[in-house]
């Protein structure tokens, strides 16, 4: 990845993880085009182009696609816009499967089938998946969640296989517990604190760790790591 000037997506930038990454990728002086939502009503400043898109909305997804095609060759493509739903078996209903297999599965898959024509023109490039521990591990109530994430892990390793003659290197990054503030709104400092106890380093990942990672996937360090899931998760799905 060129230090100055490299062209990078990242999808779901406004918050959480996705905004970490577009802060690392920003800060090295990359051109950052992010996607939200709703565009953030404040220019936050880490992006250098906002793209509005709902990825559960067939149409908007379609017409995303579409432009991005048309858009000058990205280096780094990022999928990393998802959403959890966690529900009993007998309780998820067939438009929380829709929507959710619509953000987490069908949106990467169709965003990545718009950057490869581009990125062989350029003669190469990146793209990282942003998957989760339920996608190697799981727990009751999650059965929505670890399909698409799983299954965004399976689409990884098929597209590194078919576009590695095309030098575009596809990689999994599959976080653990990470300290957001989604994390911080959802969880108690009692409830944090007991689940830090079940990792092995004792604490949740910071967001800037999960965005190193992405980083090193998509840099020029890396040349031959690819269809890899990378789990940084503090040790949590080793014991």
């Amino acid at each position: 990845m060129k230090r100055n000037g490299a062209k990078v997506l990242v999808t779901g930038a406004s918050r959480g993880i996705g905004e970490g990454i577009a802060r690392r990728f920003h800060e090295i002086g990359s051109f950052v085009v992010g996607t939200a939502t709703r565009k953030p009503d404040n220019d936050p400043g880490y992006v250098s182009e906002w793209l509005e898109a709902d990825f559960s909305d067939t149409a908007s997804l379609s017409d995303f696609c579409t432009g991005l095609a048309e858009m000058d060759g990205f280096d780094v493509c990022v999928n990393n816009a998802g959403i959890n739903i966690i529900k009993p078996l007998d309780e998820v209903g067939s438009k929380d499967y829709e929507r959710i297999q619509r953000i987490n599965l069908e949106a990467p898959y169709e965003i990545a089938k718009a950057m490869v024509p581009g990125m062989r023109n350029l003669g190469g490039g990146k793209i990282v998946n942003v998957a989760s521990i339920w996608s190697c591990i799981t727990k009751a109530h999650r059965s929505l969640y670890s399909t698409t994430k799983a299954g965004l892990v399976g689409m990884t390793k098929a597209l590194a296989v078919e576009l590695a003659p095309d030098n575009i290197l596809v990689n999994a990054v599959s976080p653990g517990f990470t300290m957001t503030d989604l994390t911080r709104k959802s969880l108690s400092e009692d409830q944090m604190s007991e689940l830090s106890k079940t990792v092995p380093l004792g604490r949740f990942a910071e967001v800037d760790e999960i965005a190193g990672v992405v980083l090193f996937l998509s840099g020029d360090q890396n040349t031959y790591l690819t269809g890899q899931n990378l789990v940084v998760d503090g040790g949590f799905t080793i014991v």
